[in-house]
């Protein structure tokens, strides 16, 4: 290498080899140092596992969907729409990509490093360091046909990387889980509210027909003057045969007999049974004062209203009656829909399928420790032969060339700065 400078001459391969082969000993020790290194460089990497899940998006996932679904149930009624909602129970596609957008989420990312101390185990100073570590010890792919995601988490503990893959599908349960059922919950909610208010609505209005008909005793407005106008007949019938039978009486004993006195006394009686059926036309006791109304109660004790007061007992017990339908019918209506929102709500709690679950790896999946060394020596052998070319070139180089005449110029100003560093680094040291 010391030789005198040649001139330059054309590069061809014939030569190139010719001078490999000449230093065939200095490449054959590079090899086997650098084998050696590569091997103790493979052994001293950290194993790595891999432990993966295949999963399928649960099947009702969005709101779009579930509104609609709830939409279509609310237009049916009574058991149709139960049934229609538990029939689609396991109908409906997932979204992919919106579950792979979940799984990388934040929120996903954070409670796992809380949950296993990641920032300890990796090493990582900040959390955001711990979660762009794991990120990429995670990867996560999807099949575009059939829409199943496998999800692969690498460590260097086997048992820790099935832990993490399986945390990754329990946060994703809880975080759909939370998204999906608020749009349900608060449906069911609101009606359940709902239901609460029309119950005491419907109490309310039950009761006030309940006092309505003990005050006036009132049970059934039609039914009761349709027997009372039957009785009140029947009555007038027999005060007319009494009648009749006490003229014939007075004519034949006299005003002073007993069978007349008898007669005019059972006359007397159908009269005041007609007249207390009859009644007064005057204004409810209800209407008049809660005071006047028990004073009235007490006093009468007829068991049924008079026949005058049926009039005007129909319109206010009928508003009751009719109130009470009401509060009866949307009450149950309310009950429908109500069961109908908890099925709903049941069917948009989405729960991710497990195709396969993540298991313990038995096999390190890196470094591949032979091949690694042979790539070490690989590279190492041929950066040695094209140093050693280079050299060879750069001694045929003539001497007055301007190229080499360059580099040696930029060779010394690297030599006088790196010597120039030194000495304010260390004072004396660049003299030396």
């Amino acid at each position: 290498m010391s030789a005198p400078a040649a001139p330059a001459e054309m590069p061809n391969w014939v030569a190139n080899a010719a001078l490999l082969w000449r230093k065939r000993r200095i490449l054959a020790r590079t090899a086997v140092i650098s084998l050696a290194v590569g091997l103790v460089v493979a052994f001293l990497l950290p194993k790595q596992y891999e432990s993966s899940a295949r999963i399928m998006p649960p099947a009702n996932s969005m709101g779009g969907a579930a509104l609609l679904a709830a939409m279509a149930g609310r237009g049916q009624t009574g058991l149709g729409a139960l049934g229609a909602l538990a029939g689609g129970f396991l109908g409906g596609g997932g979204n992919t990509a919106l579950f792979i957008d979940l799984l990388r989420s934040g929120t996903v990312g954070g409670h796992l490093i809380d949950r296993f101390d990641l920032q300890r185990v990796y090493h990582k100073r900040y959390r955001v360091d711990a979660a762009k570590f794991l990120a990429r010890r995670t990867k996560i792919v999807d099949d575009k046909k059939s829409g199943v995601i496998t999800l692969t988490v690498t460590d260097t503990d086997p048992v820790r990387a099935r832990d993490i893959a399986q945390g990754y599908l329990d946060e994703l349960n809880q975080l759909v889980n939370r998204t999906n059922t608020s749009s349900a919950r608060l449906e069911r909610e609101f009606i359940e509210k709902r239901l609460e208010g029309v119950r005491s609505d419907l109490d309310k209005a039950q009761q006030q027909l309940s006092d309505f008909s003990s005050t006036h005793s009132t049970i059934d407005i039609k039914e009761q003057t349709r027997a009372m106008v039957d009785a009140e007949s029947r009555l007038q019938a027999q005060l007319i045969v009494e009648q009749s039978g006490l003229d014939s009486l007075r004519q034949t004993y006299g005003d002073g007999n007993i069978r007349v006195r008898s007669s005019e006394a059972r006359i007397g009686v159908l009269q005041g049974e007609i007249g207390r059926m009859s009644g007064s036309s005057k204004a409810l006791p209800a209407e008049t004062g809660g005071a006047k109304a028990a004073g009235e109660g007490d006093k009468a004790r007829d068991s049924y209203p008079a026949l005058r007061q049926l009039p005007r007992l129909a319109v206010p017990y009928a508003n009751l009656y009719r109130q009470v339908q009401i509060q009866e019918s949307l009450y149950e209506l309310l009950t429908q829909q109500y069961e109908v929102a908890r099925i709903q709500e049941a069917k948009d709690v989405p729960v991710v399928s497990v195709i396969d679950a993540p298991g313990v790896p038995e096999k390190k999946s890196f470094p591949p420790r032979l091949l690694l060394a042979l790539l070490v020596t690989a590279g190492s052998v041929v950066t040695a032969s094209a140093l050693l070319l280079v050299q060879w070139y750069w001694v045929r180089v003539a001497a007055d060339d301007p190229g080499k005449a360059l580099m040696l110029q930029i060779r010394e100003s690297w030599r006088q700065s790196w010597r120039a560093l030194l000495h304010r680094i260390q004072p004396g040291r660049g003299s030396r």
